[in-house]
């Protein structure tokens, strides 16, 4: 049985809303500046628009819905802890999950000492395989700096509550990051394929030689691939069907591969300028890294498929 999974007029009204907020509030000059800070005024305008309470019960929208979301602020690199956020609002008590939809409330995701985002965040989760606790930070939270550009830290975290299993959580994390990743991508195929073809050498434009055009044809095939299987497990997870879990994991890493691989080709097209701050494209290809390093790591999403298949 095939599966339909194009965007409903309603799904398609998020992306090109998010897409022009996108454009008015979050151009590439802002995600430039936001290197190492926390956007507060950004994340608290994407709040306001309903966006980090998606798949809540305070919220209007599904999997799908979220996932309409992120690709298009995957497409402008929107800065802040998107899959980490959405993560958490499928485990945190009532008022600490209002409180992180509506933006009131920042959270850190991740495995102590060393906490994405800790240096910004009022709520710490650590995951653990099979569950997650939340705790509280014993002591100053030390500033790290990271070469994507994202600020952590590194603390002692007091454990306070377990929040227990968090194979749901997961789901929406994979799927949250999947769908980003897949559409930063895309957005680092289509500025390199502009810069192909005005880029000169040997009096011709450098894309319309087999070695420069044949790399980013498969990376745009690995990323749509990619983002079909977000598409897909988040339409499995609305449903209540079976095999959410093992697609949004194959998702992750098909993502995560494809993703890493246009950042590499990327950058072997831009030549130097590609991998300078104030470059075209190097604000795309860190926070791709970054992401991709993100707890919890691939090598969960790996064990859910090997589970899948029996192995």
């Amino acid at each position: 049985m095939s599966l339909d999974l194009a965007f409903d007029d309603a799904q398609q009204a998020i992306v090109d809303g998010i897409a022009q907020f996108c454009r008015d509030r979050c151009p590439d000059d802002v995600v430039k500046q936001a290197t190492g800070k926390f956007p507060a005024e950004l994340w608290r305008e994407l709040a306001e628009l309903g966006v980090l309470a998606l798949v809540t019960p305070e919220g209007d929208g599904g999997a799908m819905e979220m996932v309409a979301a992120l690709e298009a602020l995957g497409a402008a690199v929107f800065p802040g802890p998107l899959p980490a956020t959405f993560f958490a609002t499928q485990v945190l008590p009532e008022p600490d999950r209002v409180a992180v939809a509506k933006g009131d409330a920042v959270v850190s995701v991740g495995v102590p000492p060393l906490m994405p985002w800790a240096p910004a965040a009022h709520l710490f989760l650590a995951v653990e395989r099979g569950g997650v606790w939340q705790g509280s930070p014993r002591g100053e939270i030390e500033p790290v700096e990271t070469l994507g550009g994202e600020p952590w830290g590194r603390l002692e975290l007091e454990r306070e509550a377990d929040l227990g299993p968090a194979d749901r959580a997961r789901v929406i994390y994979e799927i949250a990051l999947a769908a980003y990743l897949a559409a930063a991508g895309r957005r680092l195929v289509d500025d390199t394929a502009e810069h192909a073809r005005t880029r000169k050498q040997f009096g011709r434009a450098i894309g319309e030689f087999q070695a420069v055009a044949h790399p980013l044809a498969d990376c745009s095939i690995q990323l749509g691939g990619a983002a079909t299987l977000a598409r897909a497990a988040a339409f499995r997870f609305d449903e209540a069907g079976e095999g959410a879990r093992a697609t949004a994991a194959a998702a992750r890493l098909a993502a995560a591969r494809a993703s890493v691989a246009t950042a590499r080709i990327g950058h072997q097209l831009f030549g130097a300028i590609g991998i300078t701050l104030e470059g075209p494209v190097f604000h795309v290809s860190r926070r791709i890294r970054q992401l991709v390093s993100q707890p919890p790591g691939e090598g969960e999403a790996r064990d859910v498929l090997l589970a899948d298949f029996g192995l």
